[in-house]
């Protein structure tokens, strides 16, 4: 059966990981806070395979991203602060609780129906508020986006995408304000508050704004890439020419057809 492969094979992978640190001297030595950025390392990994739509990839690296958490839980466990089945039991249970219009007899309509229970029973739960679960360390653009996704639950939303715009207009004319004023504190500010309703905008736009500005990101070093190879076809150095010139080439290389 299907199942049974499955449970033996997350089986076979928890007895690796307890033979591993038992006998390696490399994960032996690893800690809670060694593995954290390699975590973080492969959780971009995985998120670069998504963003190339690289199955393999992803496949790999999630099976790099469940050695981790199988490492965590095997440490937690050496110190007694709990054991792997107790996460799995945890999840589970939490899931079950979370989804009481699977679970249970409540009524939703929507996907926001759903996230604004899910925010609610966070509430319930002890939470003190609904931006509580917003992680103090992630990218600033990612927490944007979440801020945003979070508070959008409990009613402080704008009610269309025209508001919002409306909005990145007022905060365009706030920065260009605070440049002419020269106070570099405050145009800090207003470039922060000009970044926030764009990314808003973005979701009204149904646009993940941390994957456009990626995709951008790589559209950029792709054609820089393509203009650096057109200068030294040309027996030239970048630096031997002119932004004018340099221009002219970067702009006849848009005018080639390129994938992210």
């Amino acid at each position: 059966m299907e199942s049974e492969k499955l449970s033996n094979a997350f089986l076979r992978l928890v007895n690796i990981m307890d033979e591993l640190r038992e006998k390696c001297p490399w994960d032996r030595k690893q800690t809670i806070h060694t593995l954290r950025t390699l975590s973080i390392e492969e959780l971009y990994e995985l998120t670069d395979a998504i963003l190339n739509e690289d199955w393999p990839g992803i496949k790999e690296e999630l099976g790099d991203l469940f050695l981790h958490l199988l490492f965590y839980a095997r440490i937690a466990r050496e110190q007694n602060h709990f054991k792997l089945i107790e996460v799995l039991d945890g999840i589970s249970d939490k899931l079950i609780s979370r989804h009481p219009h699977i679970y249970g007899d409540v009524k939703v309509e929507s996907e926001d129906d759903v996230k604004r229970n899910w925010e609610n029973l966070k509430l319930k739960e002890g939470k003190k508020s609904v931006l509580g679960g917003v992680p103090a360390s992630l990218p600033a653009m990612v927490k944007a986006i979440r801020l945003q996704e979070k508070s959008k639950q409990v009613g402080f939303e704008w009610d269309n995408r025209e508001q919002v715009w409306d909005k990145v207009e007022e905060e365009q004319k706030e920065l260009a304000e605070a440049v002419r004023s020269g106070s570099q504190s405050h145009i800090e500010e207003e470039f922060g508050d000009l970044m926030f309703s764009m990314i808003n905008y973005a979701r009204f736009l149904s646009i993940d704004a941390e994957t456009a500005l990626e995709r951008t990101n790589r559209k950029f070093i792709k054609r820089f890439e393509k203009m650096e190879e057109a200068v030294g076809l040309s027996g030239k150095k970048m630096n031997d020419l002119s932004l004018a010139e340099l221009d002219a080439i970067w702009n006849e290389v848009k005018k080639q057809k390129t994938t992210d």
